[in-house]
């Protein structure tokens, strides 16, 4: 089925299922042979959403491949901000890191956790917000999921932290409330127990765009709270320690 991919089409037809709100299930799909046939339909797609934001999430494909996607809609509130409300609509607590250099890429000579850290120039509390146009998600096919931009559907980027945080938000006290009700309250949780993982691994993955991981783009580092789902619009607030961030998921008529 390679020779008869067209990523134009596929990224027509998830821009058109994330414009309605609706869902479909992979098997109605045809599918990216490869992470490559996904990037080239998920920058299709970004051009249909018009995203212009240098925000990005990285993560890892289930094979260790480092992979990424543009954050959309974007906003930069401490509070107010608002992004739209779908059903399956799915909330994660996150920490991002804005670069204060580039980190070019270098297959010659990995790039240590530290040298990561000292690239960084700013840590920020953060929320994604996560809906795909694909029923399950992932979980039948990643690189249908990579293509619709890992399912990614808002961020909300919160007030500034110590950049100490990257090596100690493992632990910190995490409560997030949904339209009143509390929906995680707990120590915050990485999935790899280190929040700069899956960022060190994409900074050393030398199949990555030359174009990424440049001076003044802002990288979020994975949940802290698990993948909540939202069953209808509301107010959030998140108290990660002391630092606090609230916004709305609004319905959109």
């Amino acid at each position: 089925m390679t020779d008869t991919f067209d990523p134009r089409a596929l990224a027509a037809r998830l821009h058109g299922l994330r414009q309605a709100g609706r869902q479909e299930t992979t098997s109605t799909f045809t599918l990216p042979a490869d992470l490559n046939q996904a990037m080239e339909t998920q920058n299709f797609l970004a051009a249909a959403d018009g995203i212009s934001s240098n925000a990005w999430k990285v993560t890892a494909s289930p094979q260790g491949q480092g992979v990424s996607g543009p954050l959309h809609p974007y906003v930069e509130a401490v509070s107010g901000a608002s992004i739209p409300w779908y059903p399956g609509l799915k909330f994660e607590t996150e920490i991002a890191v804005r670069l204060g250099k580039d980190l070019p890429i270098r297959p010659e000579s990995p790039y240590s956790r530290a040298e990561v850290v000292e690239a960084i120039s700013a840590v920020h509390l953060g929320a994604e917000l996560l809906v795909s146009a694909v029923r399950e998600s992932g979980g039948i096919s990643f690189p249908l999921f990579l293509a619709d931009r890992l399912g990614n559907s808002g961020y909300v980027l919160g007030p500034k932290v110590d950049k100490s945080v990257v090596d100690t938000a493992g632990g910190t006290h995490l409560k997030v409330t949904h339209a009143g009700r509390t929906i995680y309250d707990g120590p915050a949780q990485h999935p790899k127990g280190d929040v700069l993982t899956w960022l060190v691994d994409y900074a050393n993955d030398g199949s990555r765009p030359e174009t990424s991981l440049k001076a003044g783009a802002l990288i979020t580092t994975g949940t802290l709270s698990g993948a909540v789902e939202l069953t209808g619009p509301g107010e959030i607030d998140i108290l990660f320690g002391d630092v606090r961030l609230g916004f709305s998921v609004s319905k959109i008529d």
